[in-house]
């Protein structure tokens, strides 16, 4: 299993991370971690971290140099992990595993066979600055999927697992368009390419929400809604967008997904009724049922932006 952490300012909570993955049962780990400019004592703490362990149990990656952001900077990660290592999992500086996550996902990505692209993730406890309970992340209503993936991304990176078939497939595609995160992206293509997604509904981690989270999250669906609402439909819509376009040039996709594509660029095209039945027969869906309802008036109410 190689953990793959990306860093950038995170000495307040990153001690706690650490031990946390130190305090993984059963399980033998290796730590990919790379830095992106920290001023604070980030780096220092790693390197610590790196001299208690064992000498090759932690390893820095420090090319390329210079301020990536989180999504190149955790695919720079996945790149440079040894080719032989089975199970790759991305690591947020501010969380807390439990001690059975990474057992867990393992548990669960061997029953799958070696040549199929496999996500793991699962849901989390959210918890505030100081670990004090504030619910679980919401269970999924309906099944993962392709046509849920082009619209909403459930396999937050925190507690993402690829098996080695997602990570080839990863790599081989072509890089994530502006605005979409890296564990978006694993989501898209692996459920593009006709793989599986393992959803454990028992939380694996602590997911600390203090406010200066690069992607945060809410138990309550309304909030969830209403952050939406805030955000509107042209960043939305401008993701999706982007989405179609990248995929188009990925060489990953199964037939179906290819079709879905395709049908789905009818969606730039006027008439609101032509569009809903187009993401009706694309079988586009969020979770959450005011979400969904929220995707089919914005769809209706908008054509979808050209790239």
């Amino acid at each position: 299993m190689t953990v793959l952490l990306a860093t950038y300012a995170g000495e307040r909570y990153l001690t706690a991370q650490l031990d946390s993955i130190a305090a993984q049962q059963d399980v033998d780990w290796q730590l990919l971690w790379r830095d992106d400019g920290s001023q604070d004592g980030t780096v220092a703490k790693l390197e610590r971290f790196a001299a208690m362990q064992c000498a090759d149990g932690v390893r820095r990656i420090e090319e390329p140099a210079g301020r990536l952001g989180a999504a190149r900077s955790f695919l720079t990660l996945l790149a440079a992990a040894p080719d032989a290592t089975p199970f790759l999992a991305f690591c947020d500086q501010d969380d807390v595993w439990l001690p059975e996550k990474l057992t867990r996902a393992t548990a669960m990505l061997a029953k799958v066979p070696s040549d199929t692209p496999a996500l793991y993730c699962a849901r989390q406890s959210l918890v505030g600055p100081e670990l004090e309970p504030r619910g679980l992340s919401p269970a999924l209503r309906r099944p993962p999927g392709f046509g849920n993936a082009l619209v909403q991304n459930i396999a937050t990176g925190c507690k993402v697992v690829l098996n080695a078939a997602a990570r080839r497939i990863v790599l081989d595609a072509p890089a994530p368009p502006p605005g979409t995160m890296h564990d978006w992206w694993c989501y898209l293509l692996v459920t593009a390419a006709g793989g599986r997604v393992l959803w454990d509904a028992e939380p694996t981690i602590l997911y600390r929400q203090h406010g200066t989270n690069a992607v945060g999250a809410t138990a309550a669906a309304p909030v969830r809604a209403l952050r939406a609402l805030w955000r509107g439909p042209s960043a939305f819509l401008g993701l999706l967008s982007g989405h179609l376009e990248a995929l188009g040039n990925a060489a990953c996709l199964t037939p179906d997904a290819r079709r879905m594509l395709a049908l789905l660029q009818g969606l730039r095209e006027p008439g609101p009724l032509r569009r809903l039945g187009i993401l009706r027969k694309a079988g586009l869906y969020r979770q959450g049922r005011i979400e969904d309802l929220l995707l089919r008036i914005w769809v209706a109410l908008h054509r979808l932006p050209k790239p």
